[in-house]
């Protein structure tokens, strides 16, 4: 298995997330452009590093699943809120044939790990996502497992904040078995790129309500 890890200055939070990786699975770490030796502190953990010039959360795990060579790839934030060790029955439940995507429903371990403002643009765009396709997921978030032709196949072209929820989208589109798993969420290390604020928050809901103009071109 291939877990790939978006980086922009993480290198606090790496040995964290590295050590957890399950044994052996491969850690792609996606260095968007760090400052801090993000890079470096992956390489020295035994991580394989890919460098993504073009900034951008999308463009980074794209990269990610562009060079992964496993048959299912997962994908898993690289701040410490999340355990890349969860993801072991996502994949069970993909290789087994009952899912095609497999999402984690975060839940927060202390009153500081899911600020409000996140919380609120995630339930926002819960709900639009279930107008959209029908789907009753109830969050949107970065930990995930599917298999890497069928997502290449979805043709996924944001390269913002808005890439996990055209994933969604059009695998909804196509039909795709979509379920969701409980998983641990923690505070992060270090500040949040994309919601840290409520600037940043809406900013994101911005790029999401984009991808779900779409009306299943790509079904």
């Amino acid at each position: 298995m291939d877990v790939v890890l978006p980086c922009l200055d993480e290198a606090e939070a790496l040995p964290w997330v590295l050590e957890r990786i399950p044994p052996g699975w491969r850690a792609l770490v996606v260095d968007n452009g760090s400052t801090d030796g993000s890079a470096a502190v992956a390489r020295s953990l035994g991580a394989t590093v890919v460098r993504e010039e073009r900034r951008g959360f999308g463009a980074a795990c794209h990269a990610g699943l562009t060079a992964a060579t496993a048959d299912v790839v997962c994908f898993c934030d690289c701040d410490a809120s999340l355990d890349p060790s969860d993801l072991v029955p996502f994949v069970e439940r993909i290789r087994a044939g009952e899912s095609d995507l497999v999402l984690g429903r975060r839940r927060p371990q202390s009153r500081g790990a899911w600020p409000p403002h996140a919380r609120a643009g995630n339930l926002a765009l819960s709900r639009l996502l279930r107008r959209r396709t029908g789907l009753r997921l109830h969050d949107l978030g970065p930990l995930r497992a599917a298999r890497r032709e069928p997502l290449l196949a979805l043709g996924l072209t944001d390269r913002r904040s808005g890439y996990p929820l055209q994933m969604v989208v059009r695998a909804a589109d196509a039909g795709w078995r979509i379920a969701e798993y409980d998983v641990p969420y923690r505070p992060r290390t270090g500040t949040s790129k994309v919601t840290g604020t409520w600037r940043g928050t809406w900013r994101a809901v911005r790029d999401m309500s984009r991808v779900l103009a779409e009306r299943g071109a790509h079904a």
